[in-house]
């Protein structure tokens, strides 16, 4: 199991992903907006989401859990 993490303190804008979804690597899970930027969060795993922890308009800390991606 791999966890997608906030780099980053921001608000979540959108939720992209899905539980359940199959994912490569480098599709977006959410999309965050800090200072009117928009900051997508992508995996470097490959898997299935297993969990979703944001939802939209979440305000997140740097280090909160965004998602677990289940890799098998």
């Amino acid at each position: 199991m791999a966890e997608i993490r906030a780099e980053i303190a921001a608000s979540v804008w959108q939720v992209v992903a899905a539980e359940g979804q199959m994912i490569a690597e480098g599709d977006e899970i959410c999309i965050l907006e800090s200072m009117k930027m928009e900051i997508p969060v992508v995996t470097e795993t490959p898997g299935v989401v297993r969990e979703l922890h944001v939802e939209p308009g979440q305000v997140i800390q740097e280090g909160d859990l965004i998602a677990i991606i289940d890799e098998s």
